[in-house]
Protein backbone atom coordinates (compact mmCIF):
# COMPACT_ATOMS: atom_id res chain seq x y z
CA UNK A 1 0.00 0.00 0.00
CA UNK A 2 1.43 3.38 -0.80
CA UNK A 3 0.27 7.14 0.39
CA UNK A 4 -0.91 9.79 -2.01
CA UNK A 5 1.75 12.07 -2.52
CA UNK A 6 0.34 16.02 -3.91
CA UNK A 7 2.24 15.84 -6.61
CA UNK A 8 -0.18 12.47 -7.73
CA UNK A 9 2.74 9.95 -7.46
CA UNK A 10 2.89 7.16 -5.21
CA UNK A 11 5.76 7.31 -1.79
CA UNK A 12 6.13 3.19 -0.36
CA UNK A 13 4.67 3.68 3.00
CA UNK A 14 7.68 3.46 5.97
CA UNK A 15 9.81 5.71 3.00
CA UNK A 16 10.82 9.01 4.27
CA UNK A 17 9.31 11.80 2.73
CA UNK A 18 10.54 14.56 4.90
CA UNK A 19 8.57 14.23 7.78
CA UNK A 20 9.37 12.53 11.28
CA UNK A 21 9.06 9.07 9.80
CA UNK A 22 11.37 6.44 9.83
CA UNK A 23 13.00 5.29 6.37
CA UNK A 24 12.26 1.27 6.00
CA UNK A 25 14.41 -1.16 6.70
CA UNK A 26 15.71 -1.88 3.15
CA UNK A 27 16.20 1.74 2.63
CA UNK A 28 18.05 2.13 5.92
CA UNK A 29 19.74 -0.41 4.43
CA UNK A 30 20.75 0.93 0.87
CA UNK A 31 21.36 4.24 2.30
CA UNK A 32 24.01 3.04 4.88
CA UNK A 33 25.99 1.10 2.61
CA UNK A 34 25.94 3.68 0.13
CA UNK A 35 24.74 2.18 -2.69
CA UNK A 36 23.92 4.71 -5.12
CA UNK A 37 27.39 6.92 -4.22
CA UNK A 38 29.03 3.44 -4.93
CA UNK A 39 27.11 2.94 -7.95
CA UNK A 40 28.36 6.45 -9.47
CA UNK A 41 31.62 5.85 -8.38
CA UNK A 42 31.24 2.32 -10.80
CA UNK A 43 30.11 3.92 -13.88
CA UNK A 44 32.41 6.45 -14.09
CA UNK A 45 35.84 4.21 -13.04
CA UNK A 46 34.03 1.74 -15.98
CA UNK A 47 33.02 4.51 -18.65
CA UNK A 48 36.82 5.33 -17.63
CA UNK A 49 38.78 1.98 -18.02
CA UNK A 50 36.34 1.50 -21.27
CA UNK A 51 38.38 4.58 -22.80
CA UNK A 52 41.44 3.53 -21.41
CA UNK A 53 41.16 0.25 -23.41
CA UNK A 54 39.47 1.92 -26.51
CA UNK A 55 42.34 4.28 -27.30
CA UNK A 56 45.18 2.41 -26.35
CA UNK A 57 43.71 -1.13 -28.39
CA UNK A 58 41.42 -0.69 -30.34
CA UNK A 59 41.96 2.76 -32.39
CA UNK A 60 45.35 1.94 -33.34
CA UNK A 61 44.48 -1.88 -34.98
CA UNK A 62 40.71 -1.94 -35.24
CA UNK A 63 40.00 -4.28 -37.98
CA UNK A 64 35.92 -5.22 -37.52
CA UNK A 65 32.69 -3.56 -37.67
CA UNK A 66 32.62 -0.51 -35.36
CA UNK A 67 29.19 -2.17 -33.93
CA UNK A 68 31.36 -5.11 -32.85
CA UNK A 69 33.30 -2.52 -30.68
CA UNK A 70 30.73 -0.75 -29.47
CA UNK A 71 29.07 -3.51 -28.20
CA UNK A 72 32.31 -4.98 -26.66
CA UNK A 73 32.62 -1.48 -25.00
CA UNK A 74 29.51 -1.31 -23.21
CA UNK A 75 30.25 -4.91 -22.34
CA UNK A 76 33.69 -4.01 -20.60
CA UNK A 77 32.18 -0.80 -19.07
CA UNK A 78 29.09 -2.33 -17.80
CA UNK A 79 31.21 -5.27 -15.74
CA UNK A 80 33.79 -3.05 -14.34
CA UNK A 81 31.48 -0.68 -13.02
CA UNK A 82 28.94 -3.77 -11.25
CA UNK A 83 32.46 -4.52 -10.47
CA UNK A 84 33.72 -1.62 -8.76
CA UNK A 85 30.35 -0.74 -7.16
CA UNK A 86 30.16 -4.29 -5.79
CA UNK A 87 33.55 -4.15 -4.00
CA UNK A 88 33.63 -0.59 -2.95
CA UNK A 89 29.90 -1.57 -1.00
CA UNK A 90 31.41 -4.70 0.57
CA UNK A 91 34.21 -2.58 1.65
CA UNK A 92 31.89 -0.53 3.52
CA UNK A 93 29.80 -3.55 5.18
CA UNK A 94 32.99 -4.48 6.54
CA UNK A 95 34.00 -1.33 7.73
CA UNK A 96 30.38 -0.69 9.50
CA UNK A 97 30.08 -4.36 11.07
CA UNK A 98 33.52 -3.69 12.39
CA UNK A 99 32.01 -0.87 13.93
CA UNK A 100 29.33 -2.80 15.89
Amino acid sequence: MADERPDGGETPLGVERGDDRPESGRAAFVSALRVRRNTKWGVAVGLAVTVAVFVLFVVPGAQRSPAWYVALGFVLAMSTAGLVAFLLTLVRAVRLSRAL
